[in-house]
């Protein structure tokens, strides 16, 4: 390949990023073109830079990874996303690649995986790391929860994520730029749709489904 492959690299940890960029040093055919720390400065340098290729986390403070995804795809339909997250439920990448990504990886995986991945997903062809799908149905009593997590929008799956670490209404609406009031009601419709009255029992079910992890 004579023409470099441009990454764009979306990650809100600084050490992170430079450890991703040591991983791709041996391989002389990608270039991380441009860095994000949010989803909001990805959107810009996207359009910026026209990378061939995005790496990205999903967790992330203002709009997150999964609202990211959206509103890449949106705009820019051919875009080439690779999301490399800590999270390895199944939950996570099914929401992923239905927000538009194409291919899933974990930070866990071994150093090879990312160069592989990356050229998998240019040649077309969707990419998830081997042993992530065999976790498919492994659910049983939680099967009806995770459908209904499937369900929920970008935004309502990213405050239920933080209403299960223990973040209250404020907090959630300073993370995600929102407002209070948006945020009280998207508890409020949360629960409705859970069944829940407490956030005590919405933690169990996020932490039945393996949601916990930062």
């Amino acid at each position: 390949m004579s023409k470099k492959v441009k990454l764009l690299l979306i990650d809100d940890h600084a050490v992170v990023r430079a450890g991703f960029k040591l991983l791709l040093a041996s391989v002389s055919t990608i270039e991380v073109v441009a860095e994000a720390d949010s989803g909001e400065q990805a959107i810009q340098l996207y359009q910026t830079y026209q990378p061939d290729i995005v790496v990205m986390d999903l967790s992330m403070p203002g709009i997150g990874g999964l609202e990211t995804i959206r509103r890449i795809i949106q705009r820019y339909q051919n875009a080439n996303i690779l999301v490399f997250s800590v999270h390895d439920e199944q939950v996570f990448i099914r929401r992923s690649l239905s927000a538009g990504a194409k291919g899933y990886i974990t930070k866990n995986s071994a150093p090879e995986i990312l160069p592989e991945a990356i050229e998998s997903i240019l040649n077309g062809i969707t990419y998830i790391e081997e042993g992530l799908q065999k976790e498919k149905n492994k659910l049983t009593g939680e099967n009806d929860y995770q459908k209904l997590l499937e369900s929920f929008s970008a935004r309502e799956f990213d405050i239920f994520r933080l209403l299960a670490k223990g973040l209250t209404s404020h907090k959630i609406a300073d993370e995600l730029c929102l407002g209070y009031k948006t945020v009280a009601n998207y508890v409020t419709q949360i629960k409705k749709k859970l069944q829940v009255s407490s956030i005590a029992e919405l933690a169990h079910i996020a932490t039945n489904l393996g949601i916990m992890k930062h």
